[in-house]
C-alpha cells in the first residue's frame, strides 16, 4: 500500500513536466502558407458516380475506409486541373439566362441546386512533413471555403464546416504521416446558398499549415491585446488563452512584451508562472503602459505589436505575435462619433467581397488596391456586407487607415451561428480598424419581433464578453420603430428611411443612430442616356430604387445634423448579382460608386468634393457626342470650389456659386470642341475640361505598381485605355484588346466594368481578350516564382500595341 502510494506521488509529479519534443527549436510555431499545388475537379450534386462515388461510397461506415473513391490516398488525379488557392470556380463559367430569382441575384451563373454539374467541388494536395517534426501537433486552417466543406486527411475524415465565409481550422496531428506523403482532400457544396448577392465557390481563401508546441496559444483568439489611453498613457491588457493538448500535465512562464513599429521593445511584462492539466484551458492576463503613446487614426495608422512567449525548461516553446492600434472611441447620443477625442463624420461605404476577373478570390494586393481607392475619395469607413471579411482586406485597412464595422452573416443566436459569431469576434478583435461589430442585417421576419430582441441580447452580450473594447449595431430597415432589435441594440443602425431619424432621435435620445446603410443610386459608368435594351441607367445622381436616395440627398441629411454619425453608402463598388434596377442582360448591379474593376463613376467625384479638402473639379459627361450636334447636353459639374465659369470653345456658359453639398448643372448645345471650367476656391483658381478626341490610335497600360515580389502571390492591377493621336484618352472606345505575358507571370483575370457585359472573365492560355467599356478595361497578374522582370503586351485591330515591362524581385 506504501509502495502504490510512492508510485502515485511520483508519476504526478512527473505528469506536471511539460513534454518538449527532441529535435524542438526556439520559436517552433510556423504558419505556412498553403495555397500552391492544388488539384482540382468538378463533382455532381445530383449523380454519385459523377461525384466520384461520394454518396454510394460508405466512407462513413469505418475510419478511414476510403477506397475507391476520390478521397483515398491511391486515387488518380493527373487529370485534374492545378490551381493555386484561392480559387472561385463559378467565375471561370459562362452567364446562362434562367428565369428564377435565386439565379438572377447571383449574376447569372449557373451554380445551385438547377446545376448539379457545377456545384460541387473537388480539391487534393499531396505535402509531406519532415519526420523530425513529429513532436509538435499540427492544424489545417481554412480562411474561406464556400460552401458546406468537408475535409479528409490521408483517407480519415476530420471534420466539416457549413459556413462559406467564417475562418476554421482542425487539428490534424493524428492523422499525419511523417516522412511519407499526406493526402488533403476537401470537398466543397455551394448547392444552397448564403446570401442574395454572388458568392462563388471552392477554396476561395487562403489555406495555411499551423504548428507548435502541445502546449500552445490557441488558434483562434490566442492573444488579445488592447488598450485603454488617459493622461498622456495607455494601459495595455494581453490576455493568453493557452492550451495543453500534450499526454502530460504542464508546468510553465507566460512573458510578454510590446514593441514598437521597428521591433524596439518598450513595455515589459511579468514572468507569471502557470500550471495546466491535460486538456486544460487557460487565460492569463497582464497589463504594461506605454507612455506618450502614438494613437492609431486614419492619417497615421500606427500599429503596435504584442509578443508573448510560452517557456519551459529554458526554451520558449511557442510564441505569438499580433499587431494592434492605441486609439479611442465614442459615441455619443447627440454629438455623434469620436476618434481619439475628435469628432468625426462616418464618410463610410459598404461592400462585398467579389471584384472583376477573380469573382470573390482575390489576390492580397486587390484588397489593398481597393482600399487605396476608397481613401482616394474620401471614404473613411468600410462595411463588410454582409459577412465576415476575409483577414487581408482588415490588414489593408489596418494599415492604411480605414475604420471598419465587421458584420456577421445572420441576425441568430441557434448553437452553430453563435459559433459563428464567437469565431468572428477571436479572430478579428485585435485589428485597430474595426471600431464597430454588427450582429446582421435587414432580418425581415425576425428584427421586429420579440424573438429578435431576445437574439439581439444574447449576441450583444456575447461580444461585450469577448471584446468588451468593441460596441455593436443593427443594420435595421425598420425606419421609425422601436421594437424587437432596436430596443436592446446599442447603436441603432438605419438601413434608409433617413427621413425618420428626426423624429426617432426626438423619442429616444440616449441612442446614438449611425447609417449602416444609405443612398442606392444606380448608374452605368460613362452612359449618359437610359437604355433599357442593354439595360444601362444614366451616369448622374438621379436614379435610385423606391426604398433609397440619392447620394446628395442623405449626405445632406448626415452632414446637417451632428449626432448623427454619418453612414455607409451602398455600394464602394458595382458588384457581381443582385442586378438592379434592370435583370438580365444586367448580370451585376448598378450601385457603385466605382464599377468592378473599381474605375470611377461620377457620383465617385461629388462625394470626393464634399469627403475631401482635394481640390476637386469635374465635368460630365464626355464630349464625343457625334450625330448630336446643336442638341442639348446636362453638363454637371462636381466641385468644392466657391464658384464655376463654364466655356464651350472659349465662350462663357456662365457662372455660378456652388452650395455646399451640391452640384452644378448647365444645359449645353452640343458642338464638337472643348467644354472647360474654371473655378476659384478660396481665391485660387482651379481648371478641368473635356474635348471631343479623335479616333483611337494606340494602348495606355496604367499598373498599380511597378515591382512585384517573385513569390507566385503578389500580383497587379493594369488598367487599359486608347488614346488619339494627340494623346487624349478616348472615353467612349469599344475596341477589343488582346493581352500576353512575356515571362514568368500569369493573367489571372480581365474586366471592364460593362453591367451587361457576358465576355469571359477567364480565359484559355494565350487567349486573353476583354472589350473596352468606356474607353477602359482592365487585367490582374500574378506574379510568378523567377526574379527578373516580364512584359506584358497588349494590342488591337487597327490601334498600335503597347508593352509594360514589370519588375520582380
Amino acid at each position: 500500500m506504501k509502495n502504490r502510494k510512492f508510485h502515485f506521488c511520483v508519476i504526478l509529479f512527473l505528469s506536471m513536466i511539460p513534454v518538449v519534443a527532441s529535435g524542438q527549436k526556439q520559436n517552433t510555431r510556423s504558419h505556412q502558407n498553403f495555397d500552391a499545388n492544388w488539384k482540382f475537379s468538378l463533382g455532381n450534386a445530383a449523380d454519385a458516380k459523377r461525384d466520384f462515388d461520394y454518396g454510394i461510397g460508405n466512407i462513413f461506415s469505418k475510419s478511414g475506409e476510403t477506397a475507391g473513391t476520390c478521397i483515398a490516398t491511391d486515387f488518380k488525379d493527373s487529370t485534374w486541373a492545378n490551381v493555386r488557392l484561392p480559387h472561385d470556380w463559378v467565375v471561370a463559367l459562362p452567364f446562362q439566362y434562367v428565369k428564377n430569382d435565386d439565379i438572377d441575384s447571383h449574376g447569372y451563373k449557373p451554380v445551385g441546386a438547377l446545376f448539379p454539374q457545377n456545384s460541387i467541388g473537388w480539391y487534393r494536395k499531396t505535402f509531406t512533413v519532415n519526420k523530425a517534426d513529429s513532436g509538435k501537433r499540427y492544424e489545417i486552417q481554412f480562411d474561406g471555403i464556400y460552401r458546406d466543406s468537408k475535409v479528409w486527411l490521408n483517407g480519415y475524415y476530420i471534420g466539416g464546416h457549413s459556413s462559406g465565409y467564417n475562418s476554421f481550422a482542425f487539428d490534424i496531428t493524428d492523422f499525419i504521416k511523417f516522412g511519407k506523403s499526406n493526402v488533403m482532400v476537401v470537398r466543397a457544396d455551394a448547392t444552397q446558398s448564403e446570401g442574395w448577392f454572388y458568392e462563388g465557390a471552392g477554396i476561395y481563401r487562403h489555406a495555411w499549415l499551423n504548428s507548435y508546441n502541445n502546449v500552445h496559444f490557441k488558434t483562434a483568439g490566442g492573444l488579445f491585446a488592447h488598450a485603454e489611453v488617459a493622461d498622456g498613457k495607455a494601459q495595455v491588457k494581453i490576455e493568453a488563452d493557452i492550451e495543453n493538448r500534450g499526454i502530460n500535465a504542464a508546468a510553465a512562464t507566460l512573458y510578454s512584451y510590446i514593441t514598437d513599429r521597428d521591433g524596439k521593445i518598450i513595455a515589459k511584462g511579468k514572468q507569471i508562472p502557470f500550471t495546466e492539466a491535460i486538456r486544460e484551458n487557460k487565460l492569463l492576463v497582464d497589463e504594461m503602459t506605454i507612455i506618450n503613446p502614438r494613437l492609431w487614426s486614419l492619417d497615421d495608422a500606427y500599429l503596435y505589436r504584442a509578443v508573448s512567449l510560452i517557456k519551459a525548461n529554458g526554451q520558449t516553446i511557442d510564441s505569438i505575435n499580433v499587431k494592434f492600434g492605441v486609439r479611442t472611441f465614442k459615441f455619443d447620443s447627440e454629438k455623434g462619433f469620436f476618434l481619439n477625442g475628435k469628432p468625426l463624420k462616418v464618410q463610410g461605404v459598404s461592400c462585398h467581397q467579389d471584384h472583376a476577373g477573380v469573382g470573390s478570390a482575390l489576390p492580397d494586393e486587390l484588397q489593398y488596391y481597393r482600399i487605396r481607392l476608397l481613401k482616394e475619395m474620401g471614404v473613411n469607413a468600410y462595411r463588410t456586407t454582409h459577412n465576415p471579411p476575409t483577414p487581408e482586406l482588415l490588414d489593408a485597412c489596418d494599415s492604411l487607415g480605414m475604420l471598419v464595422m465587421d458584420e456577421t452573416r445572420l441576425l441568430t443566436s441557434g448553437q452553430e451561428y453563435e459559433q459563428q459569431y464567437r469565431d468572428l469576434i477571436l479572430r478579428d478583435r485585435n485589428h485597430a480598424s474595426i471600431f464597430m461589430w454588427s450582429i446582421g442585417n435587414e432580418e425581415y421576419v425576425t428584427q421586429r419581433t420579440d424573438i429578435g430582441k431576445r437574439i439581439a441580447q444574447n449576441q450583444i452580450l456575447l461580444q461585450q464578453q469577448l471584446d468588451p473594447t468593441r460596441t455593436s449595431t443593427y443594420a435595421a430597415n425598420m425606419g421609425n420603430v422601436y421594437r424587437g432589435v432596436n430596443e436592446v441594440i446599442p447603436v441603432r443602425g438605419f438601413n434608409y428611411n433617413l427621413l425618420g431619424i428626426d423624429a426617432y432621435h426626438k423619442e429616444h435620445p440616449l441612442q446614438p443612430i449611425i447609417g449602416t446603410e444609405v443612398a442606392s443610386t444606380v448608374t452605368t459608368r460613362s452612359i449618359y442616356v437610359k437604355d433599357t435594351v442593354r439595360a444601362y441607367v444614366p451616369d448622374y445622381d438621379v436614379t435610385f430604387p423606391s426604398w433609397a436616395s440619392t447620394a446628395e440627398t442623405w449626405w445632406k441629411i448626415a452632414d446637417a445634423r451632428p449626432w448623427f454619425m454619418g453612414g455607409f453608402a451602398w455600394t464602394g463598388f458595382d458588384y457581381r448579382g443582385e442586378p438592379t434596377p434592370y435583370r438580365w442582360p444586367n448580370i451585376n448591379s448598378h450601385f457603385g460608386i466605382m464599377d468592378m474593376c473599381g474605375f470611377p463613376k461620377n457620383v465617385y467625384y461629388y462625394y470626393q468634393s464634399w469627403w475631401t479638402d482635394k481640390d476637386i473639379l469635374h465635368i460630365a459627361p464626355h464630349w464625343n457626342w457625334k450625330g448630336k450636334e446643336g442638341k442639348p447636353i446636362d453638363v454637371w459639374v462636381n466641385t468644392n470650389a466657391d464658384d464655376v465659369e463654364l466655356y464651350l470653345n472659349g465662350k462663357s456658359l456662365g457662372k455660378k456659386e456652388m452650395p455646399r453639398n451640391s452640384h452644378l448643372v448647365w444645359t449645353v448645345n452640343y458642338e464638337p470642341g472643348k467644354l472647360v471650367a474654371v473655378a476659384h476656391k478660396k481665391g485660387k483658381v482651379i481648371t478641368a475640361k473635356v474635348e471631343t478626341t479623335g479616333a483611337p490610335y494606340s494602348i495606355v497600360l496604367s499598373p498599380s505598381k511597378k515591382i512585384l515580389t517573385a513569390n507566385g502571390e503578389d500580383a497587379v492591377v493594369i488598367n487599359a485605355s486608347v488614346v488619339d493621336k494627340n494623346g487624349r484618352e478616348v472615353p467612349d472606345a469599344l475596341n477589343m484588346l488582346h493581352f500576353d505575358i512575356k515571362g514568368d507571370a500569369q493573367i489571372i483575370g480581365v474586366g471592364n466594368g460593362d453591367p451587361s457585359s457576358h465576355e469571359a472573365d477567364k480565359c484559355l492560355p494565350g487567349q486573353w481578350q476583354r472589350s473596352l467599356f468606356g474607353g477602359k478595361a482592365q487585367l490582374i497578374v500574378l506574379s510568378g516564382m523567377q526574379a527578373g522582370s516580364f512584359t506584358v503586351v497588349a494590342s488591337g485591330a487597327g490601334i498600335k500595341s503597347n508593352q509594360l515591362p514589370i519588375i520582380q524581385k
